[in-house]
């Protein structure tokens, strides 16, 4: 039964990012919305609702465990953001690689994605920093958090050009037969599909504690691994659906504006309702995501340019990450 509810829960989550997509695209459609405001700012927020009720539940109704659980799902989302979700994208571009007319190559707006991990890249390192300083410093970096996304979405939203109304995109699927569908039905279809992810996430999320219970997890490797891999799906789904269809920076957007979102907004409350006491497991998870999400950055900045190839490598520090645990270096 319980792994017939994982299988379940992740085909609803499937279903609803594939409804998401085609909704949060006609959303932008009818704001006159960038594609990559679309990618980084709506997709991203919109499916990072999941992953951040875990924490947001752990640490307001938890104990001193559910304070470590809140903040290993605080953790654990740009973690796999940083490692296993742009891996995967990078290996959807490969699998895709006939059917898309760029083959290989990235066709992604450099500057929504060098934003993107700059803001990432500082915010993260911030946020991680934190643990180090006195408590009564501590409020205002996380101030300085809130702050730094609200800049964010300003600068994404304003400073691109509006979307390109003459790009063809699939019908609207609550309303195939309209031309020009109605911004009602287009919201209650997002909306659908968010009720649609983040149901099947927690579904997933509980199918999988149900076996971590039986097999024995610790609370914070359970919350930094397990229950990220569930929460994150949504970004990691929707990334390749956008790759097969060669909306290269709706997909990588996608994840690098989630990944702003999670490391910005999320920590802010973890540092302002926990100790916010790292142990040497979280700060490694946030060194290999600095690391990889660096290597991409580096890349973008200095070659205006995104390799598939240089994506993969998250995926070796996610393998790293995992190594460490399963040999139990990490607990």
């Amino acid at each position: 039964m319980t792994v017939a509810i994982i299988l379940f829960s992740l085909g609803l989550i499937l279903v609803g990012a594939e409804v998401f997509t085609n909704g949060v695209e006609w959303l932008g459609r009818k704001l006159e919305i960038s594609e990559g405001a679309v990618g980084s700012v709506f997709a991203a927020v919109g499916t990072a609702l999941p992953e951040t009720m875990i924490p947001v539940i752990a640490i307001v109704f938890g104990s001193k465990a559910g304070h470590d659980i809140g903040i290993g799902a605080i953790l654990g989302a740009p973690f796999m953001l940083g490692t296993l979700a742009l891996f995967i994208t990078g290996l959807a571009v490969l699998l895709f690689r006939r059917r898309r007319m760029s083959g290989t190559r990235m066709d992604v707006d450099f500057t929504v994605i060098t934003r993107d991990l700059k803001f990432f890249l500082l915010v993260y390192s911030l946020a991680i920093g934190a643990a180090f300083l006195p408590q009564a410093f501590r409020h205002y970096v996380a101030i300085f958090l809130v702050l730094a996304y609200i800049v964010y979405v300003y600068k994404t939203i304003k400073e691109e050009e509006p979307a390109d109304v003459s790009q063809l995109i699939d019908p609207l699927l609550f309303a195939r037969r309209a031309n020009r569908p109605r911004l009602a039905i287009i919201l209650f279809q997002v909306l659908v599909s968010l009720a649609l992810i983040i149901g099947g996430a927690n579904l997933f999320v509980g199918g999988i504690k149900e076996m971590a219970s039986i097999i024995g997890i610790a609370p914070f490797v359970l919350s930094l691994i397990i229950a990220p891999v569930a929460t994150e799906l949504p970004e990691k789904f929707n990334s390749v659906i956008w790759v097969g269809k060669g909306k290269d920076t709706l997909a990588l957007g996608n994840i690098t504006g989630a990944m702003v979102f999670q490391s910005s907004v999320i920590p802010s409350l973890g540092i302002l309702l926990t100790d916010w006491a790292l142990t040497k497991g979280a700060l490694l998870s946030a060194i290999l995501t600095l690391i990889s999400a660096g290597l991409v950055y580096s890349q973008v900045k200095t070659r205006k340019y995104v390799s598939p190839y240089i994506l993969l490598t998250g995926g070796l520090m996610y393998v790293v990450f995992l190594f460490l645990v399963l040999k139990g270096l990490i607990r």
